[in-house]
């Protein structure tokens, strides 16, 4: 990638977050149970031209998989966008991205280590019924786990992402959202805190989505390491993409 395709997508983001109203959002992260949804984070046309553009050229190496009532569809994990689209990990390695999720989450957020290929990865919905079933991005660190979904592609009015809000919280009643996650859309949301899914996509649609994980300690002990991997890989990457590094040596966050 040249430096000046490295810097369209920093200085991109770094435009995204000075115009944002980061008072208001981050009351509405809490007062929604650590969940957030910011249309048109980044401009669409800048998504669409840049990093939806990475997305398709990487469509060709995805993993497909179906798990009988839970998840249809494909995925490229962080260890092949990390050697063919390094626009993608600019923007999860920002220092003003991160800084802007620390503000918002009050906690301090650490990049995955090298070895997790949910790092930074990316979800493909190609196939009439493709989808994701109700869960939690449940924690296997010892810390916890934020995720953040990107849209890249939406060529859909089918294949939503629903979201219950307050789910199992005491005293409150759960709030139902959907969104489209149009090209340059933003959700943060806490791991462990929102119960969520992807509706089947419909006969010729498409959407594609980005996915980022930080976690507050990357700490993982060898058990849980295990069954992560065996979930991602029959999941989501398939099993040699995830053993091939499940072992190499750890970022330095």
């Amino acid at each position: 990638m040249s430096p000046t395709c490295t810097s369209s997508v920093t200085e991109a983001v770094e435009r995204a977050i000075a115009a944002l109203d980061l008072d208001r959002l981050e009351r509405e992260y809490w007062d929604q149970n650590e969940f957030l949804y910011i249309p048109e984070f980044l401009p669409r046309d800048f998504v669409e031209a840049t990093l939806a553009q990475q997305a398709q050229m990487l469509k060709s190496g995805l993993n497909r998989n179906y798990i009988p009532g839970h998840k249809k569809g494909g995925s490229v994990g962080y260890y092949a966008v990390m050697e063919k689209a390094p626009q993608f990990i600019d923007l999860y390695r920002s220092d003003a991205f991160r800084a802007m999720l620390n503000r918002l989450t009050k906690v301090n957020l650490l990049l995955c280590p090298d070895n997790d290929p949910h790092s930074c990865a990316l979800y493909y919905y190609t196939e009439a019924g493709d989808h994701i079933g109700y869960h939690y991005d449940t924690s296997y660190y010892k810390g916890a786990r934020y995720t953040i979904l990107m849209g890249l592609l939406d060529q859909s009015k089918q294949c939503r992402l629903v979201c219950d809000l307050f789910k199992d919280v005491p005293g409150k009643q759960p709030v139902h959202r959907e969104l489209a996650t149009a090209p340059g859309d933003l959700v943060i949301f806490n791991g462990d805190k929102l119960w969520h899914a992807v509706t089947p996509l419909g006969e010729q649609e498409e959407r594609i989505v980005l996915t980022m994980e930080y976690v507050t300690n990357p700490d993982m002990g060898a058990f849980k390491r295990l069954y992560s991997n065996l979930k991602d890989s029959f999941a989501y990457f398939g099993l040699r993409s995830v053993f091939k590094r499940a072992y190499a040596p750890r970022s330095q966050s």
